[in-house]
């Protein structure tokens, strides 16, 4: 593909987006792995187009893995024959992984849907627009049609699509509200593991208390970005640690030994978009688990 005039001083990534037909993350990860040229030459992801350019694009081979449909009670919040919004359970793996092909919430929309999802994300992600952690409960937005994922897709990194969360921390907060923008990037020490970093991708988080206990606060959590762990990640620059976290929390979280905590209090309650074919607004709410929900009038 020939970069034309007004395309140069352009961004790779959106220029492989844009040509390919695959979401942004998509994009950058042909980027980074090398599947991307000019010359014969693989570019790098902070590249800047110029007329002229050559870019040659290798599609990889899809991975072939077989995903079962099973059957899965899932909680369906609302579904049209362009999106469905889930309520996915704490302790749900939204889409199978090498190792783990089975009982993820994927594996259930596949026997729900029969087969009427999305393929952007190939075979592994059908349908899976966004994600949330195992152990995050909450609203999940899923495409039934690439059409519908590609709107979607746009809205998300336009950060038009209202995402809120509610979360307990294992301290008091002092300000009703607050910002935190810091860039987030994978962690130089663990890399299992995400970090404030001066180099990372933009993430704004704007909080708002909802709540306080004695030793514990009750929070909003509104996400202008969407960077893996961001919540958890921003939280933990302030000293702020969500109770039960298995990951970012406190080595001895005295909630989660007290109510037996098998994951973090972190749950998506709001989400919002406009629809893909209707361009119609459309906000979900989902109520807090019962085991959320006990703490806090345990707390109470």
């Amino acid at each position: 593909m020939i970069v034309r005039c007004e395309q140069g001083g352009g961004r790779i990534d959106l220029f492989v987006s844009e040509t390919a037909e695959v979401t942004r993350s998509a994009a950058q990860k042909l980027i980074e792995s090398g599947c991307v040229r000019i010359g014969d030459v693989p570019v790098s992801k902070n590249y800047k187009l110029r007329e002229g350019d050559v870019v040659e694009i290798e599609m990889p081979e899809p991975e072939i893995l077989e995903i079962v449909p099973e059957e899965i009670p899932l909680d369906i919040v609302y579904e049209d024959a362009d999106v469905l919004v889930v309520n996915k359970p704490q302790g749900m793996v939204v889409h199978p992984a090498p190792g783990n092909l089975s009982g993820t919430l994927v594996n259930a929309l596949m026997f729900h849907a029969r087969g009427s999802l999305s393929a952007i994300n190939g075979v592994i992600r059908p349908g899976i627009v966004h994600r949330i952690d195992k152990d995050t409960s909450g609203l999940l937005v899923v495409a039934k049609n690439n059409e519908a994922h590609l709107s979607l897709a746009e809205q998300i990194k336009e950060h038009s699509v209202t995402r809120e969360y509610v979360c307990l921390v294992c301290e008091g907060v002092r300000e009703d509200s607050f910002t935190i923008d810091r860039p987030i990037a994978r962690s130089k020490k663990d890399r299992k593991k995400m970090a404030i970093d001066p180099e990372g991708r933009n993430a704004v988080t704007h909080i708002t208390v909802l709540e306080r206990f004695a030793g514990a606060t009750l929070l909003s959590c509104r996400l202008e970005t969407g960077r893996t762990h961001q919540i958890r990640v921003h939280l933990n620059s302030r000293g702020c640690h969500i109770a039960g976290d298995p990951v970012y929390g406190l080595a001895k979280d005295k909630l989660r030994e007290r109510f037996h905590l098998s994951g973090q209090l972190l749950h998506a309650r709001t989400l919002g978009f406009v629809h893909p074919k209707t361009g119609e607004y459309m906000e979900f709410s989902a109520p807090l688990p019962s085991y959320f929900q006990n703490v806090l009038e345990h707390l109470n």
